[in-house]
């Protein structure tokens, strides 16, 4: 929890203010996750800060939520590709994707259990999105694409998650899922150059080469 709590402060995910009259402020809680390996067992513990957006009120504190799933037709077909090529998958997780979301609108909540201040009449003015806001996936998935397209990435008319890069001999593929990135290309150091970009953007672990994703166990040939 604490190291959940200071990567929040460090990323200025909120500015503690007083409750403007007329505007209610959400609450929060902590959720406890266990995330496994694909044999079962544990791969960590983790904390995570989520906003209560089923109390977010419309038109208030938030109006587009769509985002994005990529098809699982896509995935196969994608890993299908690289493995027939013996091209390099990569897989990435973004740590505190959704944090990396810009709020379009203002919203306030309650002050995190277990970490407020003495002034229990202050409230967070969110800066950044939160996980359990009701638009942070649309807002991560947003910033996310920006950057992509940025880097000269076209996204699929057929799958919007899947993006795509042929320049010259380079040709990459790009699948994101949430926070979950699986990157393939024909080329390992302009793979990787690539990565070192977007970990320059986002903070991102590198997991290595894929074995499991999405229910899809991976066999390399």
């Amino acid at each position: 929890m604490k190291q959940e709590y200071s990567a929040l402060l460090k990323n200025n995910t909120w500015t503690l203010v007083q409750l403007p009259p007329n505007r209610n402020a959400i609450g929060c809680k902590w959720v406890f996750r266990i995330k496994e390996n694909f044999d079962g067992s544990v791969n960590k513990y983790k904390a995570i800060l989520v906003a209560k957006g089923f109390l977010q009120q419309p038109g208030f504190d938030f109006n587009e939520t769509f985002s994005p799933v990529i098809k699982p037709v896509t995935i196969r077909l994608i890993l299908t590709l690289a493995i027939s090529n013996h091209w390099d998958i990569h897989q990435l997780d973004v740590n505190n994707a959704f944090l990396n979301g810009s709020l379009n609108e203002t919203v306030y909540m309650q002050q995190p259990p277990g970490f407020e201040v003495h002034d229990s009449t202050l409230v967070c003015k969110l800066n950044k999105a939160l996980y359990g806001l009701k638009q942070v996936p649309r807002q991560w998935f947003e910033r996310l694409q920006y950057t992509l397209l940025q880097f000269g990435f076209k996204a699929s008319k057929c799958d919007p998650s899947l993006f795509t890069y042929h320049r010259q001999s380079n040709i990459v593929y790009l699948i994101v899922y949430v926070d979950d990135i699986i990157i393939i290309g024909n080329s390992f150091q302009f793979t990787q150059q690539l990565i070192n970009q977007l970990n320059s953007i986002f903070s991102l672990k590198q997991l290595g080469k894929l074995d499991y994703f999405l229910g899809i166990e991976v066999r390399h040939l």
